[in-house]
């Protein structure tokens, strides 16, 4: 009997470990790589009759692996050389990449994107970027090189054939469906499915700061600046390799204290120092990119981010941060003093082995990149006649719980004469469950911040952008997006209904608690 009995113990046991494993999320991998990539292009002679030097155009890329050969994703790139300091632009990829060997590949691929700026003949900013490029694999990394063509070719004045060459860094990530969003399971759970591995560690700021103008920084018209500040409002997204040394991508747009336009992009690494049990943070960073807009001459544009940040905890995992730093270029042409302030929320996520051992839970959060098709009705400008806006956005949501969200949007001008126009702008929304046999909800959201550029008449910069709209599930992964609401500009004649269009890619990942 005692032989039965334990035998039944052990197929119970079985049973109950199986079905706990089964009603966990699975974990699954996306195969995805990072690109930085350059080219020189070709600049028309000016409307002054003076022939403008190359501009040196860099790209920031992100890309999906669809299948063995196939990938799509987004990029942005911006002057890094030449007199074209500010000028930005959005777009997504797409492309083929076959290896013929063990170590050499051909990558065929094409950019469509929208942006311009720095007085650039970039029309309404719509281009196209094909290339055809040769490639070597590394253990860790690779290069590619060969032809690329570019044609801003709503009215524009930039075309050309040139030379470019790509840095690819594996970037693969691990997911769960997205409708395991805000489900929750003990760690001890946890421990007995594929989740148990060591976590990574990733924060999200979004933050305030000011540039005081300091040396001789002049305008784009040679006039010294008075002490002026530039007031931004951006977002800050951390990775790190370990448990002190991170990597950073940063954007800020401006909206107070100058003439709307300026933005700048970095992307850098840093070293984190954690005091008084981990409640105080020591941060200092360095990065490169590319800035100006709004009559700003950074020249060519490259710019250097040194910085020091102090961070203190305030519940959970979200921390006051205060940084002070300089953002220059490295001739100090360019030069300002940083000060600013920003909310940060740390994020040990797709592992249950952490180095804090202070975890007793797990729950799944949802999050959607949304690539999507902006049109403003009659968007007014400073001084060209009124027209129609089209712009290039990308929006990415994280949930807070089920029908909350916070979001950060950037947008690019793509047609409508006004190539220069950008956006950087946060906020948060609602939306309602699924209805109608689950396939659509509806969401409201309010977003605001820096806006600028194109003769849109944004006054310094900020703006305020409702909207209400609905998804519709196309896949697990895949809704379609439309919305419709206003934006409007504190300060400038900007105020216009608009609607947009576009796709949302939803997947959630498991964040520790």
């Amino acid at each position: 009997m005692k032989k039965y009995f334990s035998i039944f113990s052990i197929v119970l046991l079985s049973q109950f470990i199986f079905s706990q494993s089964e009603n966990i999320p699975k974990k699954k991998e996306q195969k995805g790589f990072a690109k930085i990539d350059f080219q020189s292009l070709d600049l028309p002679v000016n409307p002054l009759g003076v022939d403008d030097p190359n501009m040196g155009f860099t790209g920031i890329h992100y890309n999906l692996m669809l299948n063995d050969w196939a990938y799509a994703g987004l990029g942005i790139y911006g002057a890094v050389s030449g007199n074209k300091g500010g000028f930005f632009t959005l777009g997504i990829n797409a492309g083929i990449k076959k290896y013929f060997s063990n170590k050499f590949y051909v990558d065929a691929g094409f950019h469509f994107g929208g942006g311009g700026g720095a007085s650039a003949p970039d029309g309404g900013g719509a281009f196209i970027l094909p290339h055809l490029n040769l490639g070597y694999q590394f253990e860790n990394f690779s290069i590619n090189s060969g032809w690329s063509y570019v044609n801003f070719f709503d009215d524009g004045n930039i075309k050309g054939h040139q030379l470019n060459i790509a840095l690819e860094i594996p970037l693969d990530f691990e997911y769960a469906s997205y409708e395991s969003s805000e489900k929750e399971y003990n760690i001890s759970d946890l421990k007995i499915s594929d989740w148990n591995k060591n976590s990574s560690r990733n924060s999200v700021m979004l933050h305030l700061n000011n540039l005081s103008i300091k040396g001789d920084t002049k305008d784009t018209n040679g006039n010294k600046y008075n002490g002026e500040t530039i007031k931004l409002a951006g977002f800050e997204l951390t990775s790190y390799i370990n448990n002190n040394w991170f990597t950073f991508f940063k954007v800020d747009g401006a909206y107070d204290g100058i003439k709307a336009g300026y933005m700048d992009v970095f992307l850098g690494g840093g070293y984190h120092l954690s005091l008084n049990k981990n409640r105080t943070n020591i941060l200092a960073k360095l990065g490169i990119g590319a800035g100006g807009g709004g009559g700003v001459d950074t020249k060519g544009g490259f710019l250097i981010y040194p910085d020091i940040s102090i961070e203190q905890k305030l519940f959970n995992d979200i921390y006051l941060s205060i940084n002070k730093g300089f953002v220059m270029s490295p001739d100090s042409y360019f030069y300002t003093s940083t000060l600013g302030f920003g909310l940060k929320y740390y994020i040990e996520r797709n592992g249950i082995i952490s180095e804090k051992d202070t975890y007793t839970q797990g729950k799944f959060k949802g999050l959607d990149v949304i690539v999507k098709h902006d049109l403003y009705f009659n968007a007014k400008r400073d001084s060209n006649p009124t027209e129609n806006l089209h712009q290039i956005s990308m929006q990415i949501n994280l949930k807070l719980n089920k029908n909350v969200f916070v979001a950060g949007q950037t947008s690019f001008a793509n047609f409508g004469n006004a190539g220069a126009y950008a956006e950087g702008i946060v906020g948060l929304g609602v939306k309602t469950n699924p209805i109608f046999n689950d396939s659509t909800s509806l969401f409201t959201q309010v977003l605001g911040g820096a806006a600028g550029g194109g003769d849109i008449s944004t006054g310094e910069g900020l703006i305020v952008k409702p909207s209400i709209g609905f998804n519709y599930q196309l896949n697990n992964t895949l809704d379609f997006r439309s919305s419709f609401g206003y934006v409007k500009a504190k300060g400038g004649s900007l105020s216009s209904p608009f609607i947009n269009f576009g796709i949302k890619y939803n997947i959630s990942f498991l964040k520790l608690k």
